[in-house]
């Protein structure tokens, strides 16, 4: 049974060593304005406002996004940004929370790697930052069983992801390029046909017959073998020591230059929620679950978010030579030509951070700022 509320509150607060305030619920999908019901309820109690008055923050109604739903959720972000008021807007996937951080409708963003990868390219080495991981995991490819038994049967199939160019989906086109399969990258269309399904609607297309499976991140993937799927391949099990990063933190340029002390705050907030969630698993697990509650309208039942939650591991390392593997996904996959990444990385605040709590600093794998 999850965690009664007050019961996650007095355990995160033991971790901040303040109370903690609730961020109002956001409003869900590009353009869409964050809920700004009590403006009191967006800043600590006294606290001092920082360089801006806000920050806008973008993330996905996804498990594997717990850090930020965690960290919303309960606050912790918002503690260290004192006066400063947290704004946040929920996305579907990566390409759409780029073109917001270009057009300066968020800030900061929670967002997987391929997008990460194409914004830096495309805006010439001169639009994001990455500035620290956040997850690990968490992706599977599901398929109706009574159609699919063998990952060789998935030729002449019709397989779900998110979004032309998102992570799940660049991984995908790579898995089949490996296969010795064709598929056109733009269209889909192929020896297996790509279709391009918000996760919103994955599960009810899923059940009318429209798709016979998924490469999605979670909870999408447990949500449809609730209705019936199979897990056929946990995309985990593809990397070396099963570890791949599926969730970056990435900061428009301009604002980190001209709100520094915003960015290191919002990340004093992401490694507190983190060393929160790694510890206290259960009680964060109930969290996550009560701010997808107040996106959605409706938590996530047991049989799904149990096994959705145990496939995650949130992490503040970026896993940044996963990253360069990634990149090379996206020009196999014919999305991107061969990008220069040097410089997507600058981790010197997360690292002065991680280093003051007297852990180890992360790697830039050869891509930080010089």
């Amino acid at each position: 049974m999850p965690a009664p509320r007050s019961t996650v509150r007095r355990g995160l607060a033991a971790v901040a060593a303040l109370p903690l305030l609730a961020v109002a619920a956001t409003a869900c999908g590009y353009g869409s304005e964050a809920k700004d019901d009590d403006a009191k309820a967006n800043v600590s109690a006294g606290g001092k406002k920082l360089s801006s008055d806000t920050v806008k923050i973008g993330y996905f109604p996804n498990l594997t996004h717990a850090t930020a739903l965690v960290g919303i959720q309960e606050g912790t972000i918002q503690k260290e940004l004192g006066g400063t008021r947290v704004e946040s807007t929920t996305f579907n996937a990566g390409p759409s929370e780029i073109e917001a951080l270009n057009a300066g409708s968020i800030d900061i963003g929670f967002i997987g790697p391929s997008p990460s990868i194409n914004g830096y390219s495309k805006s010439q080495g001169k639009g994001l930052r990455i500035i620290s991981g956040a997850a690990s995991g968490g992706v599977k490819l599901v398929v109706d069983p009574k159609k699919i038994k063998t990952l060789d049967d998935l030729k002449g199939k019709k397989i779900a992801t998110p979004q032309l160019g998102n992570t799940q989906d660049v991984a995908f086109l790579n898995w089949i390029a490996e296969k010795g399969w064709k598929v056109d990258a733009q269209s889909g269309k192929g020896d297996v046909s790509v279709v391009r399904s918000d996760n919103k609607v994955t599960p009810d297309a899923y059940r009318s017959g429209d798709l016979d499976g998924a490469w999605v991140p979670e909870p999408t993937a447990s949500k449809l073998v609730s209705e019936g799927a199979k897990v056929l391949l946990n995309e985990t099990d593809l990397w070396p020591e099963e570890k791949f990063v599926i969730t970056n933190i990435i900061v428009s340029q301009k604002f980190l230059d001209e709100h520094p002390d915003v960015v290191e705050a919002v990340l004093k907030g992401t490694v507190a929620t983190n060393e929160w969630i790694n510890a206290n698993p259960d009680e964060a697990k109930a969290s996550a679950n009560e701010a997808l509650e107040e996106l959605s309208g409706k938590p996530l039942a047991p049989e799904i978010l149990d096994p959705a939650w145990e496939s995650i591991e949130v992490t503040d390392d970026p896993l940044a030579e996963t990253l360069k593997t990634q990149a090379g996904h996206s020009v196999k996959s014919g999305l991107l030509k061969e990008p220069d990444l040097q410089g997507i990385y600058d981790l010197g605040p997360l690292n002065k951070i991680l280093k003051a709590g007297g852990r180890p600093e992360v790697a830039d794998a050869g891509l930080g700022v010089k």
